[in-house]
């Protein structure tokens, strides 16, 4: 028997479908890398599963090679990762143009800084970088009048209840302004979540029939305007571009038949 022969688990088991995210992270971990052993439970599982052999070198060091079973399971996180993000990416989009025609103005991508309240009052504020995937204003001159909006958008519930969980998070777009959440569906066309589950400090937004449907609205709050910080990220970063342009370039066209 060749000395790099891997080390088989005589009682591997099929995958199940209980491996999760973590799974899937620490076999790419190891197939892009030496795979040196951690030893520790999440190893012992993808062991077991058979999703991982172990192969030790003439050196007598033992590392961690992926089956092809591990490969599959790889593979297919990673096209469902890929669908999901597809499907965010094109939720996030929509979200974007109808900002647009209620005559806002709609970035996407942006890393704005927000303030977070301290759980103790006496403790001083807490500062982080928020990451909204719309942020909107009004189109207007006058900045008391720029009623600002975030929409954090969700495909998943997985993460959809994950997010809902970092109070931190959510408060830091609220500190930005209005904060709405965008529900998306799941396989089945089903909404990912009932509007209840949504904290009550923010709106939501769902997707029925192929139309972004109001199931609760947003508490209204008085705002004196945007930081300056933020004033200064929006005129960095370009705005999502306007749905009129294909149809302002069509204007100077002559009708058809005349030339």
């Amino acid at each position: 028997m060749s000395a790099l022969a891997p080390d088989r688990l005589p009682s591997a088991q099929a995958p199940s479908a209980a491996f999760g995210k973590a799974h899937a992270r620490r076999l790419r971990e190891i197939y892009r890398s030496a795979g040196w052993p951690c030893q520790d439970p999440l190893e012992l599982e993808l062991l077991a599963a058979g999703l991982l052999d172990r192969v030790r070198a003439p050196s007598g060091h033992e590392s961690l090679r992926v089956t092809q079973a591990g490969v599959q399971l790889i593979a297919g996180a990673l096209a469902a990762n890929r669908a999901a993000y597809s499907a965010h990416e094109a939720l996030v989009a929509r979200v974007a143009q109808e900002m647009g025609r209620a005559g806002r103005i709609a970035w996407r991508g942006l890393s704005l800084r927000a303030q977070v309240p301290a759980d103790d009052s006496a403790k001083p504020v807490r500062w982080c970088v928020a990451r909204p995937d719309v942020f909107s204003i009004r189109n207007t001159s006058v900045a008391t009048y720029v009623d600002p909006i975030v929409h954090e958008v969700k495909v998943r519930r997985a993460d959809l209840l994950g997010d809902l969980r970092q109070g931190g998070k959510r408060n830091a777009y609220l500190d930005l302004g209005e904060c709405w959440y965008v529900l998306g569906c799941d396989a089945k066309g089903r909404c990912i979540a009932a509007p209840d589950e949504v904290p009550t400090q923010c709106g939501v937004l769902v997707l029925e029939h192929g139309r972004l449907v109001v199931a609760r609205a947003a508490p209204r709050r008085s705002r004196n305007g945007l930081p300056f910080g933020v004033w200064m990220a929006l005129a960095k970063a370009a705005p999502v571009t306007g749905l009129d342009e294909e149809a302002q370039a069509m204007l100077g066209l002559p009708p058809e038949g005349q030339h």
